[in-house]
């Protein structure tokens, strides 16, 4: 089949390339020429582990290619795909539909055979309708269907999501838009992964409604962390107890700095402010956002505590700045509340990421960049674990603590224990939902 994709981002091009990969013919098309012409070169403008490889395999197979032009991607298209940001829109919370409404309008402009039209962008319910209507209200005479096809996939398992997923879910209005996703999908249905084919409406809430449940998940057992702090349970062996239960699973039970990233915040703002505009409140989803923004709060406090009440003079190294290992995306990351209270606080901070320095020097200004740890960590008064990456689950406690000006680490992420700490000569160390080291 032959596909075009609207959006090169992190969205669209992964699933641009997968669907390449599956054998159709794919068109991605952006308006960024800069970002055309480094994908044309073979370049991935976001850090996902295994897209480079999998873009130039099916860019050399003929399968893949990129263009500014959509009147070429859409010449004999069987399908588009609306991949593009739908950001949250300043002042309301809800969100922003001006690219997807740009999208639609353009291809009622391009398009000029039958097509289905899919939009995989997370957009609030009744959105695809409203596509609908753009499309028919530009281009009277032009066949085509509208279908829901949002997307689940998980930044630094993107690939393997898109092409093993738990689910593929396809909102439609008739047999024949049916039958195209189902083509399009088709490599899915042989291996016999689940296709929800459902209406417009389900589909749009599906995808709110299982983030809204995920950001719910790590959000309660980061309340249940800041009451074990205080009873002296430890929130790892809770989390266990509770994720054996076949009814509550274990996956998303991690404690930590607050849920960030692309996704999580933007869609349980959204999803609240549906709610509130349907005179149907999602109390449960707003006080998810708001004990969010405590626990990031509750970590700065954590972090002062173990700065002797004030970050003032102080050198902290900071391992991780992105939302979660295996990306370049700051978005909503915790550090972006926890670094800038470091600095404005007076501290001297040296962060460490393996992929997130480029993204992350200008949000995170004042900030300085070490390529190691080690360097980051010496004549250090705190050490910080922010985003669990590889790289920092293997660390020579011994050498960063005999290093540092005050051996103490804030292991926001559990990564270690306050016994390898205390054999490594740290002096302090706190973590998420556990006992510190000393006690308190």
């Amino acid at each position: 089949m032959r596909i075009a994709m609207i959006g090169t981002g992190y969205v669209g091009l992964v699933s641009g390339v997968c669907f390449s990969d599956f054998g159709h013919d794919v068109i991605c098309v952006d308006k960024d020429a800069s970002k055309i012409e480094r994908l044309e070169n073979g370049e991935v403008p976001i850090y996902e582990p295994g897209l480079e490889a999998l873009l130039t395999k099916n860019v050399e197979a003929g399968r893949l290619s990129f263009t500014l032009d959509l009147a070429e991607a859409m010449e004999g298209a069987e399908a588009v795909f609306i991949a593009v940001g739908t950001p949250t829109r300043r002042g309301d919370g809800h969100a922003d539909l001006v690219y997807v409404m740009a999208a639609a309008e353009e291809i009622a402009k391009t398009a000029k055979d039958y097509v289905v039209v899919a939009t995989k962008s997370t957009v609030p319910v009744g959105t695809n309708r409203k596509v609908a209507e753009a499309i028919r209200a530009a281009n009277p005479d032009l066949k085509f269907d509208i279908a829901s096809n949002p997307e689940f996939l998980r930044e630094g398992a993107a690939i393997d999501d898109f092409m093993k997923p738990d689910r593929v879910v396809v909102g439609v209005e008739n047999d024949r838009a049916a039958q195209v996703m189902a083509d399009i999908y088709r490599p899915l249905f042989l291996r016999e992964f689940p296709i929800v084919t459902t209406d417009l409406e389900s589909a749009e809430m599906i995808k709110y409604a299982a983030n809204a449940f995920l950001a719910t998940k790590v959000t309660f057992i980061n309340e249940i962390a800041a009451l074990c702090e205080k009873t002296g349970g430890d929130v790892r062996e809770v989390a266990r107890g509770m994720g054996l239960d076949g009814r509550i699973g274990n996956k998303f039970l991690h404690a930590g700095p607050g849920f960030g990233g692309s996704c999580f915040p933007k869609d349980t703002t959204a999803l609240a402010r549906i709610g509130q505009e349907h005179a149907s409140p999602m109390m449960i989803t707003e006080a998810v956002i708001q004990v969010n923004d405590t626990v990031k709060r509750r970590m700065i406090e954590k972090l002062r505590d173990m700065c002797d009440g004030s970050f003032n003079g102080k050198k902290v190294a900071v391992f991780g700045v992105t939302f979660k290992p295996n990306t370049d995306d700051m978005r909503d990351a915790p550090s972006l509340t926890i670094v800038p209270a470091l600095v404005g606080g007076g501290a001297e901070v040296h962060a460490v990421d393996p992929q997130g320095h480029r993204e992350a020097e200008g949000l995170l200004p004042h900030v300085k960049w070490n390529s190691d740890v080690y360097d980051a960590a010496k004549d250090a008064d705190l050490v910080v674990i922010l985003t669990q990456w590889n790289e920092f689950r293997a660390l020579d406690l011994g050498r960063i603590a005999k290093s540092m000006c005050t051996p103490r680490m804030a292991d926001l992420r559990n990564v270690y224990n306050a016994d390898d700490a205390k054999a490594a000569g740290f002096e302090a160390y706190t973590s998420v939902g556990r006992r510190p080291f000393p006690d308190e």
